[in-house]
């Protein structure tokens, strides 16, 4: 992600983010209500120290359910507080006492850190499936800001033109271990997981929409380019703007479109012309993963190539930063974030940590064994040497 071009370029006020997990709020969006009846619960909960799966696990074995039968619309972090929806089928009329679920449900290392609480419980006639959410609210706390007036420019420029529409760290997995395992993938290694392939195929498709963005802002910043695949905002519609007359220009700077990126698959090229030609510039390094996502069945799709938060505010309180704003879903805060500061992720530094001492444990144990186990032989010779006795006389 650091290497991905800045809107504004690169942020120079820096602050400390998700200090604690209360600095870090999310709230999801659902597009429907629950119907009532049906035989899938929908669950709103609200959950801290816990990742999604985690709470899906507790949710299958309260319910006493095969855990394929819970679903989720999202992921959502464990370092935060999350108010989020699942989806558990259960056929029949029984229904569990959802209410009585609640933090003492938590087994393992984290229970003492965990939270889960049940907010609500409804039937439902259809499956919660991923990426059904309209959107996320967040509420994010930074602290130890270093330039509030700095810092508060950098916000308006967001709230007026939008950051670049990246796909998050959270996408690629720690390190961006996802990218690797899906270009060792497409390369040829065999991974049975179903999740897992999907997983590292999303990956690798993400990849290739950022350094689309990333070479487009660097070289044309936001200006159309003849040949433009624009989508309709708030639709995945699209069409190709052979020119930019004067309608269509103002249809882009009233947001009723926006200029567009490619989420790679099989099937023709959509921009045409220069837009066409800078897209192809910019993937030209990439031709193993293109082929290989083309050849895994995905069909070409479009992305806005810019994210505008909407209902953006904020406020300072002493040295911190207390953030408000909506995405659509699969939208990432740390793009906006990023756009905005230089921050730290503390909960990241500390797992950093954590994974360096465990690493530098395992080398020293490591190191021990090996030594012991070069010394052992010399020690049995040595006693065998000892225990024999001269032949009598």
């Amino acid at each position: 992600m650091s290497s991905l071009h800045y809107l504004f370029d690169k942020p120079t006020c820096t602050a400390d983010l998700r200090t604690f997990n209360s600095d870090f709020i999310v709230k999801e969006m659902l597009p429907f209500s629950p119907t009532g009846e049906g035989e899938h619960h929908m669950i709103h909960v609200r959950k801290e120290g816990l990742n999604t799966n985690q709470v899906a696990e507790i949710l299958a074995k309260f319910a006493k359910v095969h855990q394929k039968e819970v679903t989720y619309a999202g992921q959502k972090d464990r370092n935060a507080v999350t108010e989020q929806w699942f989806g558990v089928r259960i056929p029949g009329k029984e229904t569990p006492d959802w209410q009585s679920l609640s933090t003492s449900d938590v087994e393992g290392e984290t229970a003492n850190q965990s939270r889960l609480t049940i907010l609500s419980s409804q039937r439902h006639s259809k499956k919660l499936r991923i990426g059904a959410l309209l959107g996320n609210c967040f509420e994010l706390t930074l602290r130890n800001v270093s330039d509030k007036q700095t810092l508060e420019k950098r916000i308006q420029q967001v709230m007026e033109t939008g950051v670049p529409n990246y796909f998050g760290e959270q996408r690629f997995g720690h390190q961006g271990k996802n990218l690797i395992f899906g270009q060792q993938m497409l390369a040829g290694k065999k991974v049975k997981d179903r999740k897992k392939r999907s997983m590292y195929l999303s990956a690798v498709r993400s990849n290739v929409f950022n350094q689309a963005v990333s070479y487009r802002l660097n070289h044309h910043s936001v200006a159309p380019l003849t040949g433009d695949c624009v989508m309709l905002t708030g639709s995945k519609s699209f069409f190709v703007t052979e020119k930019w007359d004067p309608a269509t220009l103002k249809r882009l700077a009233d947001n009723d479109i926006q200029l567009s990126a490619p989420l790679w698959g099989r099937g023709a090229i959509l921009p045409q012309a220069d837009a066409a030609l800078v897209e192809q510039t910019a993937l030209s390094n990439l031709t193993t993963d293109l082929a290989g996502l083309e050849q895994a069945g995905l069909e070409q799709e479009r992305r806005p190539l810019l994210l505008k938060p909407q209902a953006m505010k904020y406020r300072f309180e002493q040295d911190s930063l207390i953030i408000e704003f909506m995405l659509p879903a699969g939208s990432y805060a740390t793009s906006v974030l990023r756009e905005l500061l230089d921050y730290q992720d503390v909960q990241e530094v500390k797992r950093l940590q954590m994974v360096a001492e465990q690493n530098a444990l395992a080398q020293q144990k490591a190191l021990a064994c090996s030594a012991a186990s070069v010394s052992a032989p010399e020690t049995e010779e040595q006693s065998t040497q000892d225990g024999k006795q001269e032949p009598s006389s």
